[in-house]
């Protein structure tokens, strides 16, 4: 099972260079960063994590710029997104982010996606809520049009491109695609339909998620398994023995949105799970 970690990497914590460098001399397998875009000061929408909202919720860098700088200066590290909001985006612009990070990384990125929380956040970038997962869904159909070998478009209900020249392509075709939420059929269908597996946030419950998503992967008629890799995980020993008794590929363990010298010590603090 491999280890990776995630943190929110900010204005205020250690840097994205230093931190590769760091995970990849000690044998972690990857880094996934979170997004948004800003905070609206004034919001109706409760913080799933609770409240107050963390402080660095407001601060977070610019993941695939943060991303770039750790892959520039590693070789074997993963790089991830955990998650980036989709709906939030251009998906022109998102998949040419995407398709250049993946080719200069040679294949090592995952693009985490999610639907996102915050309404206000959401709202600022034009997105209605109610059709948010809708707009991920049609977003997503299109940038895999921009990355399709052939000139290919697409027509959509959010959005179009003509058949056009796109490049670079994404290293393997496209990235991995995973997909953020909490479990219930909704989810576990739009899975099957557009990601090659799930990203659930903690990993509590998957003993009782994984058979009712291996149930809607076949409803699907896709071939092989979805990936399931626990994300933000706080971890334990029993926890990842847990993981790995499930056969989950990979887990994610959650960084404090901290300075050099903390994120070292938690590093340290880790390696007895590598």
């Amino acid at each position: 099972m491999r280890i990776a970690t995630t943190i929110f990497l900010t204005d205020e914590t250690i840097r994205p260079v230093r931190l590769a460098h760091e995970l990849e001399q000690r044998g972690f397998d990857g880094l996934y960063l979170p997004e948004h875009t800003h905070i609206p000061v004034s919001r109706d929408t409760p913080a799933p994590m609770g409240e107050p909202l963390p402080r660095e919720y407001g601060r977070t860098l610019d993941p695939f710029v943060a991303l770039g700088q750790a892959a520039a200066v590693t070789e074997r590290l993963r790089v991830g997104t955990g998650i980036t909001l989709v709906a939030q985006h251009d998906p022109i612009d998102l998949a040419k982010q995407v398709a250049t990070l993946d080719h200069l990384s040679d294949g090592r990125l995952t693009l985490g996606v999610g639907y996102g929380w915050n309404v206000e956040e959401a709202a600022d970038h034009g997105v209605h809520w109610s059709t948010r997962r809708a707009l991920v869904r049609d977003r997503l159909a299109l940038m895999r049009a921009l990355w399709a070998d052939e000139p290919t478009a697409y027509e959509g209900a959010f959005g179009s491109v003509r058949a056009s020249f796109a490049h670079p392509k994404p290293a393997g075709g496209a990235p991995r695609i995973l997909l953020g939420g909490a479990a219930g059929p909704k989810l576990l269908a739009e899975i099957a339909a557009a990601a090659d597996g799930w990203l659930p946030v903690g990993g509590r419950g998957l003993s009782e998620a994984l058979p009712a998503l291996r149930r809607a992967w076949q409803d699907a008629g896709r071939a092989g398994e979805p990936e399931v890799v626990p994300y933000a995980v706080r971890p334990t020993p029993g926890k990842l023995a847990h993981y790995q008794e499930l056969g989950l590929p990979e887990v994610v363990l959650q960084l404090p949105s901290a300075g050099e010298a903390e994120i070292l010590r938690t590093l340290d603090d880790f390696a007895q799970y590598l």
